[in-house]
């Protein structure tokens, strides 16, 4: 077992009355289970409506990616880019930096009452965002995961988000993923290692094997996940084809750690989760 857990925390799911309506109460319980697992999924952030627009957004910017009617800045490069044999010529698991394609995805990633759950995980402290001038980071992603010949995002292996830029200061972090699909063995799914983000890094497997403690979290569409860079997490992948075997969500990342100025390189990404 993991040095970090001393039993495997129940994972709950904290109800409240909906977008930019969290009580005081509310977010106390959630950042309690935050600190206590790694994570906390908080449900229904997102009404149906809500759901259908900002998917609907969400897909005509991948075809817009694929068209070359966005800039180069959005696109995460051909590693994330499946090769599928389909009359569209394949398209983007990933379009980076949506918040700047989108306010309805801006107005999500900048709601107050979801940035003071945010600062309440990371212990009172103000978060902060990368911008546009530091270059090598994605903002807001829409990840689309699939399974199919060509695809290059099906799942990925055991990682911590601190990894991808370790040697760096501007952590702790809190990622934030808001789910438009319902996550299922179909379609995959969230294995997380509970407590593991006080424990470190070492004993984590190098791809997807299976992690004594782990668990899987479900999420209807609508849910909201936030996670800590420390903990041990990776996605299952799909045991069903597209329709039903795709997985459609959006990233983003809120920091604590020393922000570095503008125009300030950093360090390169680190692409270190197996896929």
């Amino acid at each position: 077992m993991h040095p970090a857990l001393s039993q495997v925390t129940e994972v709950i799911r904290v109800r409240f009355a909906g977008m930019g309506h969290l009580s005081s109460s509310d977010v106390i319980g959630l950042a309690h289970r935050f600190h206590a697992d790694g994570f906390v999924v908080v449900p229904g952030m997102l009404d149906a409506a809500d759901i259908a627009s900002v998917t609907d957004e969400m897909e005509q910017a991948q075809r817009r990616l694929m068209a070359g009617e966005l800039d180069a800045a959005h696109h995460g490069g051909e590693m994330y880019t499946a090769s599928v044999d389909d009359p569209a010529g394949g398209y983007p698991h990933y379009v980076l930096d949506v918040a700047r394609l989108s306010t309805q995805v801006d107005g999500i990633f900048h709601d107050t009452s979801l940035l003071e759950l945010v600062s309440a995980c990371l212990d009172g402290a103000e978060p902060w965002e990368f911008g546009a001038d530091h270059g090598r980071e994605f903002g807001v992603v829409y990840q689309d995961a699939r399974t199919g010949d060509g695809t290059t995002y099906s799942r990925i292996g055991w990682h911590t988000d601190h990894q991808a830029y370790p040697t760096s200061d501007f952590f702790p972090a809190v990622a934030v993923t808001v789910n438009l699909d319902a996550t299922s063995p179909a379609n995959g799914f969230l294995r997380v290692l509970p407590g593991s983000h006080r424990g470190g890094t070492s004993g984590m497997p190098p791809a997807f094997e299976k992690v004594d403690g782990e668990v899987g979290v479900y999420c209807d569409a609508g849910d909201v996940l936030l996670h800590h860079c420390d903990l041990w997490h990776a996605a299952a992948r799909a045991t069903e084809d597209p329709p039903g075997g795709r997985r459609r969500h959006l990233r983003g990342s809120w920091f604590a750690g020393q922000q570095p100025e503008a125009d300030q390189s950093i360090e390169p990404f680190n692409k270190n989760a197996a896929r």
